[in-house]
């Protein structure tokens, strides 16, 4: 009977927000209260000017405390700043759901996040990114709305490098500070009417990331549509890929993949 509880609840939690379970980005929504998930993340990024490519492996473990809060720690390994495999950087993350307006096949939530994140490797680049390439701290706001098979999502943060700069490698101040966004969509394909916690989940994304310094006033647009399967309502499979819409920034990178793995596992009831 325990069992039966257990995928019960599994299954309706990924079936009901499983199309805002984003690539690339956060919803507003958390995992269900007393769960933990692990996310194993490997990102290639393509060469660019002056930038050979790389590879990052990330490794990520998330908490849902309850149904507002949500924990996450991650550290990463890569050969993007070094001519070897290393171990590059730690990050914590929370995120707190002040807001949630549910009915029926829709819901609306607001969450408010912060970060932050310890790297062993200089700021060489106008953009600031805290998954793996900086140290730094940033804190946002999120906003979800989901429309039966359709959820839509949007976050606004700002975020701040802690590293110091190079700037010998510039012909211009670099800005240590900058405001990042996203736009995000999310489109449950398959299936079509839900049976069995069994069925095999399928999931269209697209989402526009961008960033713009404060100081410098360079930015760079960019979009990552996604692919992404959910086995047996536990196991996630994402097959993305980022590239450049627009781009005023010195950045490392221009394109890449990006291949995940995520696992959730479900308190048992005692």
């Amino acid at each position: 009977m325990k069992k039966i509880w257990l995928l019960a609840i599994l299954f309706c939690r990924l079936s009901a927000d499983a199309q805002e379970l984003y690539v690339f980005s956060e919803p507003a929504s958390n995992m269900p209260a007393n769960s933990v998930g692990i996310r194993q993340q490997l990102r290639r990024v393509e060469a660019a000017p002056n930038f050979d490519g790389g590879t990052r492996s990330s490794t990520e473990i998330m908490y849902g405390a309850n149904k507002n809060w949500m924990l996450h720690a991650a550290f990463t390994f890569s050969d993007m700043y070094s001519a070897y495999f290393r171990v590059e950087s730690f990050r914590v993350y929370g995120k707190y759901r002040f807001f949630s307006h549910d009915d029926l096949y829709r819901h609306l939530r607001m969450a408010a996040f912060g970060e932050i994140s310890y790297s062993r490797n200089p700021q060489m680049y106008d953009e600031i990114s805290l998954e793996g390439d900086l140290s730094g701290v940033q804190t946002g706001i999120i906003v979800t709305q989901l429309l039966h098979k359709l959820a839509i999502s949007a976050t606004g943060s700002y975020v701040n490098s802690l590293r110091p700069i190079q700037n010998d490698m510039h012909s211009r101040p670099i800005s240590q500070d900058a405001f990042s966004y996203s736009f995000s969509a999310g489109y449950l394909l398959f299936p079509m009417r839900y049976t069995s916690y069994n069925q095999t989940n399928v999931n269209l994304y697209c989402e526009l990331l961008g960033q713009n310094a404060l100081l410098s006033k360079v930015q760079y647009t960019d979009l990552a549509p996604a692919i992404q399967f959910i086995f047996n309502s536990q196991t996630k499979l994402n097959i993305g890929y980022r590239y450049q819409l627009s781009n005023t920034m010195h950045r490392m990178g221009r394109q890449g993949w990006l291949l995940s793995m995520e696992w959730l596992f479900l308190k048992k009831p005692k």
